[in-house]
């Protein structure tokens, strides 16, 4: 059984996450970040996944729909939005734990035995089968998945860090920068074990269950980690959701995010092909379907349906779903929401640093 909770998750996207969670944000031209999640457990023989949302959940349902692109619209199994739901009026619990006590009917009726946990922010392609077999065979109560980073940004400052013995037995977890192996929030645990934690924590009044349920009890829990090797990137912040996206006009980049297995799957959207006309000039850009373009662009990516008018120039900017440049606009590390429609003639230029970020369905 697969789990994505999303109650926890740092949100500093800002502009972007006015009237959406941050699952549901846009990314690489045709994607949400949650895409990358459920895509991972599909890829691994999950077939049956509850998404745990707190607010802000309409786009997200949207997109979801009845999670047919992802092959989870089936009889038995298949996916579970499940929105906050406190109707218990002997509820005690807090935090993530009441999505766990309220859902409890969910977690025992499944005939799953194990359960993969994730939040949305984590972005990369991974096979969870490998890991679920190395959890077998230590017969562990949590397998943490984890990552390499070489160089250390602002959004790993919040990740975890972990510590293990010659046999790869979790030791310690902390928040120490100069640790390169980050705990990527993605377990294995055993559904038993997880049951007893969210009713030792409730009864103690704690309200996280990684922390106050997994951390606390690394003495007496058989906690081992899986590292994951390929492409991975942290998004929770303006800069590093920006600075994922450039990075993607690298081919390098691209190619082992996207031509890797687990293969990303997203909501089909039936557009036509992009339109390039006679007085376009496109350069080391991202452009997905539908869109129709007569301007200049370069090092950029643009969503689908994305409309750009003669004499209009793009650099090093994100264009969502269905915005409209109008002739002579000047944009440079500019972030565009969906349906923003810029003016004739009108200049928005940020930095690299701080992009500029229009909200959804403004007109300047």
């Amino acid at each position: 059984m697969g789990v994505i909770n999303l109650e926890n998750e740092r949100d500093f996207l800002n502009e972007l996450t006015y009237f959406r969670c941050g699952a549901a944000v846009p990314f690489a031209g045709r994607y949400r970040l949650i895409d990358f999640t459920l895509s991972n457990m599909v890829q691994s023989d999950i077939t049956e996944v509850a998404i745990f949302t707190r607010n802000k959940y309409r786009s997200l349902m949207d997109h979801l729909g009845t999670g047919a692109d992802w092959n989870l619209d089936r009889r038995y199994g298949g996916l579970f939005i499940l929105p906050p739901d406190w109707n218990d009026p002997t509820d005690i619990s807090k935090g993530d734990l009441r999505h766990f006590h309220n859902n409890r009917d969910y977690f025992e009726r499944s005939n799953s035995d194990y359960i993969l946990i994730s939040g949305s922010q984590f972005v990369a392609t991974c096979d969870y089968k490998e890991a679920f077999q190395l959890h077998l065979e230590a017969n562990a109560d949590v397998t943490l998945i984890t990552t390499y980073v070489a160089e250390d940004k602002p959004e790993h400052q919040a990740c975890m860090r972990i510590e293990q013995d010659e046999h790869n037995r979790v030791t310690h977890m902390t928040h120490d920068t100069t640790n390169p192996q980050l705990f990527t929030g993605v377990y294995i645990i055993t559904k038993k074990c997880l049951m007893k934690l969210v009713d030792q924590c409730i009864a103690y009044h704690k309200e996280n269950l990684f922390t106050n349920g997994i951390i606390a009890n690394l003495d007496s829990l058989i906690v081992q980690s899986y590292k994951h090797r390929g492409y991975s990137s942290f998004i929770d912040s303006i800069e590093s959701y920006y600075r994922h996206n450039m990075n993607l006009l690298s081919t390098d980049h691209y190619k082992s995010l996207f031509y890797q297995k687990p293969f990303v799957l997203t909501k089909i959207s039936n557009e036509p092909p992009t339109k390039y006309r006679n007085e376009a000039k496109v350069i080391s850009s991202l452009l997905a379907n539908g869109c129709d373009i007569k301007g200049n662009i370069k090092n950029s990516v643009l969503f689908r349906g994305v409309k750009v008018q003669e004499g209009a120039t793009i650099k090093n900017s994100i264009i969502m779903q269905n915005c409209t440049v109008q002739a002579n606009a000047y944009l440079e590390n500019v972030i565009l929401d969906k349906d923003v429609n810029i003016s004739d003639g009108q200049t928005l230029v940020g930095s690299v640093d701080k992009p500029y970020v229009v909200p959804k369905r403004k007109i300047i």
